[in-house]
């Protein structure tokens, strides 16, 4: 792997707790991501499932995790279940997982090949009659592809019509939701490369620069600090872009005058960071720009202060919303009196920041949870307001990691310029 090697302790823990929430007499099967196919004989580059590698830390496909705790067989209790490799394998696709590594990575004691599989679950059901099922289950998200959790979890069921089937998804996101020690030292390092690229931006964009030959610019920044590479599909969007939310083309010109907007995170050990940041790409604001920006600036400064237990995204997005519409009002954008006569079911505000402030983070960019989670230490979530003035070519969206404590909330993007004075010296220091 690119990464360095992860304290198998992270992994061994995540089992415990999960095993602890189970019921008893119960059993729980899980499988990792399947390759996808691209076209031709390719496949996309793996990417491990999130619940599948938060409890084994095994990057592979084709793996297996069965969890049974009750079992009178110690050795059914806990199995995984990896490729058996060959010379074959070897020479044309390289190095999968001996017994022994997958031991190390994982701290599970009994690694087997996949083709103990069939024999080995079957002896597992035939005592067990409640089965908890893994399904990605985030809300927003419908794919017309099974994936294997679904495509094997529903092979079991037609075999096993008899048995109780339930969700292990509920169990794992009270889990996922709480980062350890360890996830944090992960995501401080996915924060910290994410860092390195937009410094290395600073340091070389210029007006005629293609918004990919940007995008070029982080991406070498990010595999050579031993990231897997960016956590989603990155934004570089300069000029009238930056008002495009999910502009992900980065294949305009950016021209001088231009703002450029910044939303990329770099992934390491599957962990994502989520940063977005707005610079002039001559290296100076305009004026107006200036204004526009300190606008959202001042906004996530006062923003980042309610990431403490209790509040929730909802009151997150609620607080966040009054206060950028307060600064869109000295931004001449719209009046009080509007406000006063505006239908509330479509406020003025939206027509310049129509996203939500905040969402999980994690294995995925947009981790597992809820907008009413009352927020806990140890949660990490994203702050990022945003405005965007389509008529002006102005968008500006300014966002940083955020991990809630039991005290004040910690700002994991700290070191990542976002002051006007500091991007413009960096820029002009190039």
């Amino acid at each position: 792997m690119r990464y360095l090697p992860i304290n198998n302790n992270l992994f061994i823990d995540n089992r415990n707790k999960f095993r602890k929430l189970l019921p008893s007499n119960t059993a729980s099967i899980f499988f990792s991501n399947d390759q996808q196919p691209r076209n031709g004989d390719q496949y996309f580059s793996f990417r491990q499932q999130s619940d599948f590698f938060y409890l084994t830390g095994i990057d592979q496909e084709k793996s297996i995790l069965i969890i049974a705790p009750d079992m009178k067989t110690k050795k059914l209790r806990e199995m995984l279940f990896i490729i058996k490799t060959n010379e074959q394998i070897a020479i044309w696709e390289g190095h999968k997982y001996t017994k022994e590594e997958a031991r190390e990575v994982s701290g599970i004691e009994n690694v087997m090949w996949l083709e103990e599989y069939e024999m080995l679950y079957r002896e597992v059901m035939m005592v067990t009659n409640d089965i908890y099922l893994n399904r990605n289950e985030y809300p927003k998200f419908f794919p017309e592809v099974e994936d294997r959790n679904q495509r094997l979890g529903t092979e079991l069921k037609n075999n096993f019509p008899l048995h109780k089937y339930h969700r292990s998804a509920p169990i794992l996101t009270s889990l996922r939701l709480i980062k350890s020690e360890y996830e944090i030292e992960l995501l401080n390092k996915a924060c910290n490369i994410t860092n390195k690229a937009f410094r290395r931006i600073l340091s070389t964009i210029s007006p005629g620069d293609f918004e990919f030959e940007v995008e070029a610019e982080i991406t070498h920044e990010f595999l050579k600090n031993r990231a897997n590479g960016h956590g989603y599909a990155p934004i570089l969007a300069a000029g009238v872009n930056t008002c495009v939310l999910h502009y992900v083309d980065n294949d305009k010109e950016c021209q001088d005058g231009d703002l450029i907007l910044f939303d990329f995170g770099a992934e390491y050990a599957n962990y994502s960071a989520d940063m977005s940041r707005t610079i002039p790409v001559n290296g100076k604001f305009s004026d107006r720009q200036k204004e526009c920006y300190k606008a959202v600036l001042n906004v996530i400064n006062e923003a980042m202060k309610l990431y403490v237990p209790g509040n929730t995204i909802n009151i997150v997005n609620e607080k966040v919303n009054c206060l950028m519409e307060t600064e869109m009002v000295k931004l001449g954008l719209f009046s009080d009196d509007d406000i006063k006569s505006q239908n509330p079911d479509f406020p003025l505000y939206k027509k310049y920041f129509m996203h939500g402030t905040a969402h999980f983070l994690g294995l995925d960019v947009h981790d597992v949870g809820n907008k009413e989670e009352p927020f806990k230490p140890g949660m990490v979530l994203t702050c990022e307001p945003g405005l965007y003035i389509r008529e002006e070519n102005i968008g500006i969206r300014l966002e940083n990691d955020m991990l809630i404590t039991e005290n004040d909330p910690v700002n994991l993007m700290q070191d990542i310029p976002i002051e006007i004075e500091d991007i413009e010296q960096l820029m002009k220091n190039k």
